[in-house]
């Protein structure tokens, strides 16, 4: 294979403010829907007290050390940091008429500094995160209102960063509000269908509504949607199985035909109108909507399959979103079963579907590292993942697939969004704090630091294929 990386590819990192800032209420903040969930995204709801703590409130604190962080970053050769904005440091209780100034200068800082360093950044709107205020006082996505809110938010900081960021997300993960409806948009976990693709509708508008306001106020700005890459097989070749398989890719496919071709397609008229499910479009909506995005990324970390096959299926809850496992791949340490070529496939269904830039901008294991006698950390399973991985992004661009780049998930440890753990690792830097919240926070480059800043500096020669 000759060597298929452009030049111009963007490598890097991605980090989202609620799994490393910490510094929960510092400098005006308000509380976050991810505040209220101390053992992540997938845990219990529980309203904050007065003298209680949770692991993110101090997270890695990124907040007070994003310089020595960044360094670190430019020290491997990044060219890009993905990061996101806590929605919450710009309008604490996301309704207020003026933002916080004290939120909007501590971003000021944090891409000043990247720009010392030569590292792009590339910004996701709200990622797994809200003000709480919005749906305490208004009912999250559920309530029209928190488009007006969302946009109010987008343009302040499109006017702030204009000059120092190019590059820009919506929604992280915008598919995942199906599986985690309080974390997506603000609703509880027992809402109707209807409630949770009414909060759903509201957050596709808001997007396209960012989308023309980006569009208006950075020109020379590209802004892209997020979606989780949730990429599944059918277990077998028998036809039922194989319908059913396009019909669950639908289901996450759905957000980026709509977020791509600026309307609703067909096949989920026909899936609402079959579970009743009743949502309140109107006609400026529909006009709303026809702005589109400019490119697709997406996280990827595994696959899985599907099966019409009740008593395989009845095995597989429970399992990272209920997928039934494939026999033919091993698996990570939480279950995560690893395939590369699934990336290649991926990459290969987005750009024949949407012919969009794609940008991978979530890829990497979680693992528990081990600290050696002689205080290295031999993490060659990552490298394996991630080198293997990388290989297949380099196939897909041979294939002809535009990737604009790669940032790795996790470029240090941080606090993870499932669960709210510290010991499920995905750095390339190692960060002294364990579950408990013990730890001194030192940071430590892992064997992997070094295997990356290899790849970057030979812009992806020095893989191993």
């Amino acid at each position: 294979m000759t060597q298929p990386f452009p030049a111009d590819f963007l490598w890097g990192g991605a980090i989202a403010a609620n799994q490393v800032e910490g510094a929960y209420l510092t400098d005006g903040k308000g509380l976050s829907t991810s505040d209220l969930q101390p053992h992540g995204i997938f845990g219990e709801i529980t309203e904050r007290r007065e003298g209680d703590s949770g692991i993110k409130d101090l997270a890695i604190d990124f907040y007070h050390r994003y310089p020595e962080d960044i360094a670190l970053f430019a020290e491997m050769g990044f060219t890009c940091l993905r990061i996101s904005i806590a929605w919450t440091r710009i309008f604490p209780q996301g309704d207020e008429e003026q933002p916080n100034e004290a939120g909007l200068a501590f971003y000021d800082r944090v891409f000043d500094e990247m720009a010392k360093h030569n590292i792009t950044p590339l910004v996701t709107l709200s990622h797994y995160e809200m003000p709480y205020g919005l749906v305490k006082n208004h009912g999250g996505w559920g309530s029209r209102d928190t488009i007006g809110f969302f946009t109010r938010y987008a343009r302040t900081v499109f006017r702030r960063y204009g000059a120092k960021v190019k590059h820009w997300l919506t929604f992280n993960e915008i598919n995942m509000s199906l599986h985690a409806p309080f974390t997506g948009v603000g609703l509880p976990e027992a809402s109707s269908k209807s409630e949770i693709y009414q909060a759903i509708h509201h957050q596709l508008v808001a997007s396209a509504a960012a989308v023309k306001a980006l569009h208006e106020i950075i020109p020379d700005g590209k802004i892209g949607n997020m979606l989780l890459g949730g990429l599944l097989y059918p277990l077998t070749c028998k036809p039922e199985d194989v319908l059913e398989t396009q019909r669950q890719n639908r289901d996450w496919l759905f957000f980026g035909d709509v977020q791509a071709r600026g309307y609703y397609p067909a096949y989920m008229n026909r899936y609402f109108r079959e579970n009743n499910i009743q949502i309140d479009i109107t006609d400026e909506d529909r006009e709303t909507l026809k702005e589109t995005i400019d490119f697709i990324s997406f996280s990827y970390y595994m696959s899985g399959c599907v099966t019409t096959d009740e008593a395989q299926n009845q095995k597989a809850r429970g399992n990272i979103l209920n997928m039934v496992p494939n026999p033919h791949l091993a698996s990570s340490d939480w279950g995560w079963q690893i395939d590369p070529v699934g990336l290649r496939i991926l990459l290969n269904l987005l750009w024949d579907r949407y012919q969009k830039p794609l940008f991978i901008v979530e890829n990497g294991l979680g693992a528990k590292d081990k600290i050696e006698a002689d205080g290295t950390i031999r993490d060659d399973y990552r490298i394996q993942y991630l080198n293997d991985h990388l290989v297949q992004v380099g196939e897909a661009i041979e294939d002809g697939v535009e990737v604009m780049g790669y940032t790795a998930w996790g470029p240090i440890d941080l606090v993870s969004a499932s669960k709210a753990e510290l010991s499920k690792r995905y750095g390339f830097i190692y960060v002294d704090r364990d579950d408990n919240g013990e730890g001194t926070l030192e940071r430590r480059r892992k064997k992997s630091f070094t295997w990356y800043q290899d790849v970057i500096r030979s812009n992806g020669k020095s893989l191993a294929r």
